[in-house]
């Protein structure tokens, strides 16, 4: 194709990555600070002309295609019936279409809570409850209350095929931007995402551009495809499985620790020991979890609210910091850039609280039980014991002077017996922040996108 041009207006950062595909290689990078509270092309600019000081002006790019998580990136409310089982449902959609969950809604919902979405301008409402055949009233209860209350963002409607007719008509009768989809869970513990998540990229792409900025610069790039986790997690399941004749990885963890979320994915299937009975919903292939109080600057103080009294009195006195003092100066200006020394102490504690903690809710756990027939171990979640690698990517990751020690945050450093957490896995660095382009390329020329993965991520351990 020539050369390509991709771009990621991250919430923090805004970068870009140069290829040309006839040497399969990587002309550049370069990033600048991400401006979509004022022009987002004032940061894309600054760093386009980074990038043409270290490749040169004279280049041309044949196709220019972004990702997004500007301002948080997709913001979704799911709502079902029970947490346990239908919102769990909905909530692993969203987050595989790239979306984060800011709000989980379950049984009958109230006006309270339907203002609460208003005030949190929440991009997208999944409406989910009820397995084909099952409970219709609720949702169907949900969708009208939703209509009552003038919701105008777009509301999917993936639950109870029984009730889609009733839920269409609702749509119709309060003009909502409303969408049928298939049930998210047609049977009880039984996931069906594929048509729910094609539903949330496609409004993604008609209408959370412009509401993100992006439309301003529309004449300067050809399209944008997916929002930024998407695309990560387009390039962590290329590199795990491969393509045509070129091997991929294997099990693979990849963590992603930004400015505003920390993001874990897994790419593998779930191991069934002989012995070992499985519990609650299906695990996915690919699997990625948001931590949205967990982050670098937006978020740093969701990593304090993490953290009990008593811990936090521990780190002070061990690492001789004020951490709350230091947290709240990240969060003040998100901008800010390690200047010395115990800036950078800091930003790897943070980092390193990040994937512990994100890793703590990512993985699944099992328990030992005792019964009548002898010792019995029930999972809940992914084992993720066997993974063979774990890569680290996002500004603080490739930039600590100890990445191995960020990295080890993943694995079972406490020795906790029920968290099923990777046990000796190799570690690897994405050093030139490619994963979301390669993830982008990735829709246009595969093969390409997998050789300079694997040619740019490094492995240090």
């Amino acid at each position: 194709m020539g050369n390509y041009l991709l771009i990621d207006f991250g919430s923090t950062f805004t970068k870009l990555c140069a290829i040309n595909s006839e040497a399969e290689d990587l002309l550049g990078t370069a990033s600048d600070f991400t401006t979509v509270e004022s022009d987002i092309s004032i940061g894309y600019h600054k760093a386009l002309n980074k990038l043409y000081e270290k490749i040169g002006k004279t280049i041309k790019f044949d196709q220019v295609i972004a990702c997004s998580s500007a301002a948080g990136g997709l913001k979704m409310a799911a709502i079902g019936l029970v947490e346990e089982l239908t919102v769990e449902a909905a909530k692993r959609v969203c987050l595989g279409a790239g979306a984060k969950v800011d709000l989980i809604l379950s049984h009958h919902i109230t006006k309270a809570e339907v203002r609460k979405i208003m005030e949190e301008k929440i991009d997208i409402v999944l409406l989910a409850g009820g397995s084909d055949g099952g409970n219709a009233e609720c949702v169907i209860f949900n969708a009208d209350v939703l209509g009552k209350m003038g919701i105008k963002v777009p509301v999917i409607f993936a639950g109870n095929k029984s009730a889609q007719d009733d839920v269409q008509d609702i749509f119709d009768k309060y003009e909502m931007d409303g969408y049928i989809c298939e049930n998210v869970m047609p049977k009880i513990n039984i996931l069906n995402i594929d048509s729910v998540r094609d539903k949330i990229r496609e409004i993604f792409l008609k209408k959370i551009i412009e509401a993100k900025g992006i439309k301003r610069i529309e004449s300067e790039i050809d399209q944008v495809i997916l929002p930024t986790p998407n695309a990560v997690l387009e390039a962590a399941i290329l590199l795990s499985k491969g393509y045509l004749n070129e091997s991929g990885y294997g099990d693979l963890v990849v963590l992603d620790i930004g400015g505003a979320t920390t993001d874990m994915y897994s790419i593998c299937n779930t191991t069934r020991r002989s012995d070992v009975l499985i519990n609650g919903l299906e695990e996915p292939f690919a699997k990625r979890t948001v931590e949205g109080d967990l982050g670098m600057r937006y978020s740093a103080p969701g990593i304090i609210k993490s953290l009990t009294k008593q811990e936090i009195e521990y780190i002070n006195m061990e690492k001789n910091v004020e951490i709350e003092k230091e947290v709240c100066k990240r969060f003040n200006d998100v901008q800010s850039l390690p200047q010395n020394v115990h800036d950078e102490f800091i930003d790897q504690f943070l980092a390193e609280m990040c994937a512990y903690r994100a890793m703590h809710r990512h993985c699944g756990r099992i328990e030992e039980v005792f019964t009548p027939m002898g010792v019995v171990y029930n999972q809940t979640g992914k084992d993720l014991t066997e993974i063979k690698y774990v890569i680290g990517t996002g500004g603080v990751v490739i930039n600590s002077k100890d990445q191995e020690k960020i990295l080890a945050g993943t694995t079972n450093i406490l020795h906790n017996k029920t968290e099923l957490r990777p046990s000796h896995p190799h570690f690897m660095i994405d050093q030139s922040y490619i994963m979301a382009s390669m993830g982008l390329l990735s829709q246009m020329e595969p093969l390409l996108a997998l050789k300079i993965l694997k040619k740019y991520i490094k492995q240090i351990r």
